[in-house]
């Protein structure tokens, strides 16, 4: 999440210093394209941890089953 943060604060800094549309619209685009990233890091975090415990308690399921 610190990364967002320097990001945000990148971009304040450069909106601020900046006065031409084509920097703010190349650092919007910037920020939206690491935020993507970041987001997308999360959700595959997310879905590998749920499909390792699917793939746990299928295998406990059938050795009970087995058993």
């Amino acid at each position: 999440m610190w990364v967002v943060v320097v990001v945000v604060v990148v971009v304040v800094v450069v909106v601020v210093v900046a006065e031409e549309i084509v920097v703010v619209v190349v650092v919007v685009v910037v920020v939206v394209v690491v935020v993507a990233v970041v987001v997308v890091e999360v959700v595959v975090e997310v879905v590998v941890v749920v499909v390792e415990v699917v793939v746990v308690v299928v295998v406990v399921v059938v050795v009970v089953v087995v058993e």
